[in-house]
């Protein structure tokens, strides 16, 4: 690891993503999702904490068993290109899915918010696991997970090929000479693929960071392959110190087999810091969150999701898990794969599978826990230790994310582990990684 400070994105998610009561907390407005000065002042907050990057999550399809921040929210590109204005230094991250964008469109609108915002751009890479979404794009069914992730891999390439359309110096403006561009720097791709036909050019310029930077999260095998294939910033679930260190070196050993640079790609796993005077508050604000967030009737309806979102409140929670071989539509996705296989294993009831599955059975402290000499000292372990380059912080309020910004980071500083103030004016200089060469100038 060559990297000699911590990478800290912040999270938003309206009104709570897996936090299904906060909408009632009064700090909360109770539209943040739609509330577009929530989100300013979120960036803002981030801004002022010297933060890398605010990061916006996306879906297209719901139910009445989606999330609170899912039911109602705004759509990225409009929100951050709203924020960028407003901002001049964190990062704009935002989600969108290759399966049900055209890539011509979707690099488009990301090359409008790298100007627009001066080349704070990045794009969150999914490839979409919600079955329904197919029919809000007037297909007749959601392209398999082994196909999604091979659309997802060309998807990706058509639209970097797109940003490279222009050259450097395409743009001359002499009015002297009354030339406006140069020809001979616009160039066409000509992409003929399995799943797209992208003539080009794209009929926008590169920004000063080249191209948006690229995040992605996987946990399935093909999800960790795509990662470690195109991501710059891969964002991790994982629960412990040990999850974290062996998917850091699974990564990056991926990478390092595609010919890339270890250090391309940094590992973010995505945590809920809880940062109070003493140890003792901290745990004791854990434990309320987690008794407010892990309600059954919530998780039995969010554990549907991973099943296209099947009602699982159709059976007795504490009968055997449900016998599902008559209906094998339902159990196609890795996760829904993996659940049945240890509900068997395991003889699990339903209730037990579901809790399980949100790692609910018993109250257990997340990391990052404690007073802010705690959560420091914890980072420092985990960023010495090899399980991550950073991390995307999700706070439950602004009060959480200032306990952080003004506790936590002014203690990581003194440590040499964060910046003392933004060295650079894009989120690839801000993070540390290489502007992408334009493949036809290096032609």
């Amino acid at each position: 690891m060559t990297r000699e400070t911590i990478v800290i994105g912040l999270g938003t998610w309206g009104v709570g993503h897996l936090q299904p009561t906060l909408w009632k907390d009064p700090r909360v407005p109770v539209d943040a999702s739609i509330n577009f000065n929530y989100y300013r002042r979120w960036a803002e907050l981030g801004e002022a904490g010297l933060l890398d990057f605010l990061f916006l999550a996306d879906s297209q399809f719901i139910t009445h068993h989606s999330p609170n921040h899912e039911i109602n929210r705004l759509e990225p590109f409009t929100l951050l290109s709203a924020l960028a204005p407003l901002t001049q230094h964190i990062g704009l991250v935002g989600t969108a899915s290759t399966t049900y964008n055209a890539p011509f469109n979707l690099a488009r609108r990301f090359a409008s918010l790298e100007l627009i915002s001066g080349g704070r751009s990045g794009w969150n890479v999914v490839a979409g696991r919600d079955s329904g979404t197919a029919a809000n794009f007037g297909q007749s069914e959601h392209a398999d997970h082994d196909t999604r992730y091979r659309m997802a891999l060309e998807h990706v390439r058509v639209v970097q090929g797109l940003w490279d359309s222009f050259e450097e110096g395409a743009f001359p403006a002499d009015l002297d000479t009354g030339r406006f561009f140069d020809p001979d720097k616009l160039h066409r791709l000509d992409h003929r693929g399995e799943f797209y036909s992208v003539a080009g050019p794209l009929s926008v310029s590169r920004s000063p960071q080249g191209q948006p930077v690229l995040f992605q999260a996987g946990g399935s095998e093909q999800g960790r392959e795509f990662a470690a294939t195109i991501a710059e910033g891969a964002f991790a679930a994982v629960r412990t110190f040990e999850e974290s260190v062996a998917y850091y070196s699974d990564i990056k050993r991926r990478a390092v087999a595609r010919g890339r640079d270890a250090d391309s790609v940094l590992l973010l796993p995505w945590v809920t810091p809880t940062v109070a005077p003493t140890t003792a508050e901290a745990l004791e604000l854990a434990r309320h969150h987690f008794e407010e967030d892990h309600q059954f009737e919530y998780l039995l309806a969010q554990f549907g999701r991973d099943f296209h979102w099947h009602d699982f409140s159709v059976y007795d929670p504490d009968a055997p898990f449900p016998d599902l071989s008559d209906q094998p539509d339902l159990v196609t996705l890795p996760q829904a794969i993996a659940l049945v296989g240890r509900a068997r294993r395991e003889k699990l009831t339903l209730r037990e599978a579901v809790l399980s599955s949100a790692g609910a059975t018993t109250f257990r402290a997340p990391a990052f826990t404690g007073s802010a000499e705690d959560v420091a000292d914890e980072l420092e372990r985990w960023f010495r230790g090899q399980a991550l380059d950073g991390i995307k912080a999700v706070f439950r309020t602004e009060d959480d994310i200032r306990a952080f910004t003004e506790h936590v980071v002014p203690i990581l500083q003194q440590r040499g582990l964060f910046r003392t103030r933004y060295e650079h004016t894009t989120l690839r200089g801000n993070l540390g990684l290489k502007v992408p060469e334009n493949r036809y100038s290096r032609n």
